[in-house]
């Protein structure tokens, strides 16, 4: 019998370095230093991703665009959320809401949250209001409080159209 609704979470970090483009939400975030990653490292993206597929037992991201295929090298991540989420329409579901926290030090981001809110609905053809978006600093403590690196957590609900 399938389920009506879905619950699916997800995680990811990744190391900041200089001279790389910071990529959050589908939005470059004018910045010193961006995620060291195969794609080009949208965190944000990543763990939405990750929670999309989770719902679903679909694995993870790493299993439907590994980092050791060239394809998916410096790919922008709201095609891989675009085909994360066809996956999801194949297996009869659609998103009824999304919540993303993300856990960097600098730089602020309520600037940009309504462009990758935007982003994301455009991206999966949702309203707006089912895409949530927060950020929080680390209060300086380990590597993300350090400026090491950022982190994003996300959850979302599907529901069995």
């Amino acid at each position: 019998m399938q389920e009506d609704f879905r619950i699916g979470t997800g995680y990811d970090v990744h190391r900041l370095a200089e001279e790389r483009a910071l990529w959050l939400g589908g939005v470059q975030i004018p910045f010193a230093k961006g995620c060291v990653a195969h794609s080009d490292g949208d965190v944000l993206l990543h763990a939405l991703c990750d929670a999309l597929l989770g719902a679903l037992a679909l694995g993870d991201i790493g299993a439907h665009f590994p980092d050791t295929d060239a394809q998916y090298k410096n790919i922008g991540s709201l095609i891989l959320l675009k085909r994360v989420y066809d996956l999801v329409i194949q297996k009869g579901f659609r998103l009824v809401n999304m919540d993303v926290t993300i856990l960097l030090q600098e730089p602020k981001i309520m600037p940009y949250v309504v462009d990758m809110r935007n982003q994301i609905a455009q991206t999966l053809g949702v309203e707006i209001e089912a895409v949530s978006i927060k950020a929080t600093t680390t209060e300086g403590l380990g590597f993300i409080g350090q400026g090491e690196g950022v982190a994003a957590q996300a959850v979302v609900m599907l529901k069995h159209i």
